[in-house]
């Protein structure tokens, strides 16, 4: 199979799909494999490192498209881009759907076989591709929601872990998954006082019984959320529905409880964000005011962190991708079902049924298509 990795073209997307060690293994294997020149200077990896690995540099992403038969990426293709897709070529990358129904419907259109890491399972039902950039995203939240709460960028100018003598900034964070977590942990490393929010006592329980000295946790009642919103200096989103766009977790009415220039940092901006004043920005203007909070809501905030982000993707998609590769997308899917759930899109037939419940298209079930 050749795999091709064009260069992201997101605004201020510097991650890259393909490291070299990934390039190196799939050729390896048997495949052949075009990354577009300059794709992974983001992330520090020049050209020749993929030469040394054995692949090949074409100039342009038009080469790219029109030569592989998987393309692997990082982020959802843009327009551009999804005018470039053909049928009969695989698509392996982040597309979350639910929001986004014209992507969906030029993936649709396109006639690709597209399979998202967002959607694709573990036998004990966690989301093995979307875990690395959960855990950036979920330790970079406190970093740039204290950046946000700065004077200058419009913030109360509260600083996180306070000073003797003046008390540490109070941190929300909604939802005790893998983003939630790993946000609370650095918020409260960096001297917060931090409580998370869960609808899970399963979860609570863990949080307590692992990190109960680090952080408080409630349960997720709406009566809670609004107390522990209205006094919060930060509230981080946290989080996520496999596949499905987030839900609306905080309403404007209540940004009126909140402090005046209190931080929003929205981690489920891919998935439409979990804030009804939420609307995703990027790495160059991040941050905007509703009713006198701050919004950080950047949808590839590990964009920021672009060679960390991309060795940490790349270990946890190598084996998925090499699989693919080396039976056929059809194969793969029908010997592994945990793959067959990252099965988006077909033949311009919908295989996801959360994306399909979001926005009223018809779903035809992966499992025929594996057959």
């Amino acid at each position: 199979m050749r795999i091709g990795c064009p260069t992201e073209i997101k605004p201020q997307e510097y991650r890259v799909g393909l490291t070299p060690a990934a390039a190196a293994e799939a050729i390896a294997h048997g495949h052949e494999v075009v990354v577009q020149a300059g794709a992974g200077v983001g992330a520090g990896f020049d050209d020749t490192d993929y030469v040394a690995a054995g692949a090949a540099i074409l100039d342009t992403a038009a080469e790219i498209f029109a030569t592989a038969d998987m393309i692997v990426k990082v982020k959802e293709p843009q327009a551009i881009e999804r005018a470039m897709l053909r049928e009969g070529q695989v698509l392996f990358t982040y597309l979350h759907l639910a929001p986004d129904p014209d992507q969906t419907r030029d993936l649709l259109a396109s006639g690709v076989t597209a399979i998202a890491y967002e959607t694709v399972t573990a036998p004990d039902g966690t989301l093995p591709l979307l875990a690395p950039m959960s855990e950036v995203a979920g330790r970079l939240a406190p970093q740039v929601g204290a950046w946000t709460l700065q004077k200058a960028n419009g913030g109360r100018g509260v600083l996180m872990g306070g000073v003797p003598g003046v008390g540490a900034a109070e941190v929300v964070v909604i939802g005790g998954g893998v983003v939630g977590t790993h946000a609370a942990r650095v918020a409260a490393g960096m001297g917060a006082k931090v409580t998370v929010l869960d609808r899970s006592l399963t979860r609570l329980r863990y949080l307590d019984e692992v990190h109960g000295r680090t952080f408080a946790n409630r349960y997720a009642s709406s009566a809670a959320t609004a107390e522990l919103v209205a006094s919060a200096d930060m509230v981080i989103g946290a989080v996520l529905v496999p596949g499905a766009a987030a839900p609306k977790l905080v309403s404007r009415a209540q940004l009126g409880s909140m402090k005046p220039g209190a931080a929003i940092v929205d981690v489920a901006i891919d998935q439409g964000g979990c804030f009804e004043t939420s609307r995703a920005t990027t790495h160059q203007d991040p941050i905007y005011d509703v009713d006198g909070i701050m919004h950080y809501c950047v949808a590839n905030m590990p964009g920021a962190v672009a060679r960390t982000s991309t060795i940490a993707l790349g270990n946890a998609t190598l084996p998925y991708m090499l699989d693919i590769a080396d039976k056929g997308w059809r194969a793969a899917i029908a010997a592994d079902p945990h793959l067959r759930a990252g099965l988006n899109v077909h033949a311009g037939k919908l295989t996801y049924r959360a994306v399909g419940e979001a926005l009223g298209l018809p779903v035809t079930e992966a499992e025929l298509l594996a057959a």
